[in-house]
């Protein structure tokens, strides 16, 4: 059974970090590339981030581009969002989501129609 299982969540301060994780079970991440998404309330789901199985390929939001950084270990099955310089806006609700691609291929997605498997979120919270 395909699972992805989002954590790290939490409150901070407005310049603070946070780790986000992304861990994988049931498939192997190496085929998969993945995209992070956020909702806040009232607000559409918009896309953050998005990296290519073969990590050779990255995408960010322009609103995230210089202040997050996604990674990833497909020897550990799990994709990370590092978040530095956080700010009041980045609060919401995180997701990360997989779609198969190529092994080792060099594309993602920032659109969320584009992928099939969803974790079920975990909350970032930036106030002061």
């Amino acid at each position: 059974q395909l699972q992805l299982v989002e954590s790290g969540g939490g409150l901070v301060q407005p310049g603070g970090s946070l780790r986000l994780s992304c861990a994988a079970s049931g498939f192997t991440l190496g085929y998969y590339a993945i995209g992070w998404f956020r909702q806040a309330p009232g607000k559409e789901r918009e896309g953050v981030s998005c990296i290519s199985s073969s990590a050779t390929s990255t995408n960010y939001a322009v609103s995230t581009k210089g202040r997050f950084t996604i990674s990833r270990d497909n020897a550990k099955n799990t994709v990370y969002l590092q978040m530095n310089s956080l700010k009041p806006e980045d609060t919401a609700v995180y997701y990360c989501a997989a779609v198969r691609t190529l092994f080792n291929g060099g594309y993602c997605y920032m659109a969320d129609y584009k992928y099939d498997y969803w974790g079920q979120g975990t909350q970032v919270t930036v106030s002061s």
